[in-house]
């Protein structure tokens, strides 16, 4: 975690020359390959999940959602993929990450991540010590929800209806702050 973001996951990921594309900056194939690193860092290299054998059979990336901020270009300094815990479910956790080089956010994305089963390959209910660890990256407020067992139980219809909300569109041009959305 970072002292600036306290329950942000935070990898610092350097840009590649060789991830430039022909119109001078990192090509955004390449920017799902720093989401696919910061998710792998959390959930198989952080040192509470290694001690504690969490995600024993790994886990399974169900969905990417991605927004594009800005054109990032190769530099020396490394960026920063900021991971928070939005939602935890019965089997699987919504993470956002955002990748930024401060003070600019060049890309967000949510991305749903599967805990699996090694004998079946299928998805498997979360451990208590993962969702005791996977809230440890979740806002205050969020943070309480996943623990009550109520909100386990919430309709499909619900869940649809929680997600929805005002789309917040921004104008071409528009400089994005580098920020973790976990509060």
């Amino acid at each position: 975690m970072s002292a600036v973001f306290p329950r942000a996951h935070v990898l610092s990921c350097p840009t590649r020359w060789s991830d430039v594309d022909e119109n001078g900056h990192i090509n955004n194939a390449r920017l799902v390959g720093y989401i696919q690193e910061g998710i792998y860092d959390l959930f198989c290299h952080h040192a509470t999940a290694v001690r504690e054998s969490l995600f024993p059979s790994g886990f399974i990336i169900a969905r990417h959602e991605i927004d594009y901020l800005e054109q990032l270009h190769h530099r020396p300094e490394p960026l920063s993929v900021r991971l928070t815990v939005e939602r935890i479910g019965r089997s699987s956790a919504q993470v956002e990450v955002n990748v930024c080089r401060d003070p600019l956010t060049f890309m967000r994305a949510r991305t749903v991540v599967v805990a699996r089963d090694r004998e079946s390959g299928r998805s498997r209910k979360l451990s208590e010590n993962e969702r005791r660890f996977l809230s440890a990256f979740m806002s205050d407020t969020a943070r309480g929800e996943a623990l009550t067992p109520a909100t386990q139980t919430v309709a499909p219809a619900q869940r649809v209806a929680a997600r929805s909300g005002p789309v917040v569109g921004t104008q071409r041009g528009t400089r994005r702050r580098c920020r973790a959305s976990a509060g």
